[in-house]
């Protein structure tokens, strides 16, 4: 009963979410059609309801992801929600303009509570509440989300190149398969993508801003020429009536405002959060429980210097003292546990499976100078062979294709730090490596430029500095993504490797795959034979086929 009730539910919430392209379509209708077409105030009320209720939702909603990318529709959000209020703004100031004289109700009761009950009926005090509000969420909340956004678009895409640069890294040390490769490849153009959005999007919310307090402007004053003039009001009755529903409204609209403007600073100021707000904001708040110490003692003495209210003070230092010494015990037990994980012995490395054996052909070389000897010869401490076998292994289990072993020579002709990829004899990528130097690259975040050779990156086309051992540290104390040549060289392999995969698959390679399946699993294999997966065998006495 249990489980029909649960899929019940989930059935329901799927039909639910599978109408949200319908939905988003009609209420962008309604939106337009409500700039256009004079509504009744109660349809006014409503419409302003949501326009609160949804701007909190995407509040909590930003404060609860654990990552922006879990909120990647947002700046489509921004433009509807921007879209929304400015219709509202439209609506509400045909309302206030033609029936302003019919009283505080003429707008809607929204608008009415707002110009009455949360200002306490006074314009004057209205008014300059409104401005408050104008100034804080134009000059600081969306002036710095503004440029919060610009300068993490900037970053993301400057970055890309780097990131993609470790993930191939990683990839060639085997520390990642193929699939997991292919999901932060994915995490990457994502970011990309939704930081490059976020930056045309604050202009929305800079926008709607900037009309609040024009609409807000024209409302006041064409407001009460229209009530003198037209209406016959006097003057005193005409700025007090069109004043507050004029503030009503700016209210009921630049709070909504000022909310989605917060949800999107929240966004895009915690670009390297990986867990969620809340969680963030504790651990990182009580990290140091000496800091919490001193401030409760501080407070303490705040509460018995004469003139202070002393309460409040008391109440703050004790609360704090309270989660310093929380904070102070989990320090205490995290130590501990640190300790005794160094006292346990290392976990002993697998022993990378070969792959030698699957395959043994001819058909792939590779040439180095003299100068790089020592990176494959392993009495060296050499490890380039043995990243080329991950590779291979690598590839065989993910792509189903075996590399073929790769026949490694030097060739006095090249360039000491020289080496060329060869397939079937034939010269398909060459690089030169700088000995005795390490490749730095700027992810697009450095700090400063250092000092180096430049070069370009054999395996992207990227540019690069080779920056001695002894200038290591200081480029990765800068920002750079520094790699060792062996690095460089296996990355590069891997690159020609998948450019090339079509040559490493021929009618050969597929019978040696075909006996090497028949031995671990001879049915299978029957039924690929049977299917006409063999190659086929040409009789004997036929004419041998021409080129």
């Amino acid at each position: 009963m249990a489980k029909t009730a649960n899929e019940t539910v989930q059935f329901n919430y799927e039909r639910f979410t599978r109408q949200g392209d319908l939905m988003l379509a009609a209420g962008v209708v309604v939106i337009l059609f409500v700039m256009l077409v004079p509504v009744p105030s109660a349809f006014i009320d409503l419409m302003l309801t949501f326009s609160i209720s949804i701007s909190l939702v995407i509040l909590v909603t930003s404060m609860f992801m654990g990552s922006p990318l879990e909120f990647s529709i947002y700046p489509t959000l921004l433009l509807v929600t921007t879209l929304l209020r400015l219709s509202m703004n439209v609506a509400s100031t045909r309302l206030i303009l033609l029936h302003g004289d019919e009283g505080p109700s003429a707008a809607g009761h929204v608008i009415q509570a707002f110009g009455q009950f949360v200002v306490g009926g006074n314009y004057v005090v209205g008014c300059v509440i409104f401005l408050v509000l104008f100034v804080i969420n134009k000059k600081v909340i969306v002036a710095g989300t503004t440029r919060i956004a610009e300068v993490a678009a900037r970053f993301t895409l400057d970055a890309m190149p780097g990131k993609q640069m470790a993930i191939e890294a990683d990839l060639n040390a085997g520390l990642i398969n193929e699939q997991q490769a292919t999901n932060r490849r994915n995490i990457i153009r994502k970011e990309a993508d939704f930081y490059g959005a976020m930056d045309g999007a604050g202009k929305f919310v800079s926008g709607d801003v900037t009309a609040t307090i024009i609409i807000t402007a024209i409302n006041m004053f064409g407001g009460f020429f229209i009530g003198v003039l037209q209406k016959g009001m006097n003057w005193k009755d005409a700025a007090q009536t069109y004043t507050l529903l004029t503030i009503g409204d700016g209210l009921v609209s630049i709070i909504p405002s000022i909310i989605i403007s917060t949800s999107a600073g929240l966004i895009v100021s915690r670009a390297a959060a990986e867990a969620k707000m809340g969680e963030e904001f504790l651990a990182q708040l009580t990290f140091h429980p000496k800091a919490l110490r001193l401030v409760s003692a501080m407070l303490l003495l705040f509460a018995i210097v004469p003139g202070l209210p002393t309460i409040p003070f008391l109440v703050m230092s004790a609360l704090l003292f309270f989660v310093a010494r929380l904070s102070g015990q989990q320090q205490d037990m995290l130590k501990t546990s640190a300790v005794e994980q160094e006292k346990k012995p290392a976990p002993e490395l697998e022993t990378p499976e070969e792959v030698q054996a699957l395959l043994p052909l001819d058909a792939l070389e590779l040439e180095v100078g003299y100068g790089l000897i020592p990176l494959v010869d392993e009495e060296q401490n050499g490890n380039l062979l043995a990243r080329i076998r991950s590779i291979r292994r690598q590839f065989a289990l993910d792509m189903g294709v075996v590399i073929p072993s790769l026949h490694l020579r030097d060739n006095l002709q090249l360039r000491p730090g020289q080496y060329v990829v060869l397939i079937k004899g034939n010269e398909v990528a060459s690089a030169e490596i700088l000995i005795d130097h390490y490749l730095a690259m700027d992810p697009g975040d450095a700090k400063h430029r250092i000092q180096g050779v430049e070069t370009r990156e054999p395996a992207f086309n990227l540019p690069a500095l080779w920056v001695p051992e002894l200038q290591k540290d200081e480029a990765m104390l800068a920002g750079y993504t520094v790699v060792d040549p062996a690095t460089v060289i296996a990355t590069h392999l891997t690159e020609v490797f998948k450019r090339h995969l079509h040559e490493f698959l021929g009618r050969q390679e597929v019978q040696t795959l075909l006996e090497h399946l028949s031995k671990r699993a001879p049915k299978a294999s029957g039924r690929a034979r049977a299917r006409g997966h063999e190659p086929r065998r040409r009789p004997e006495g036929a004419p041998e086929p021409r080129a």
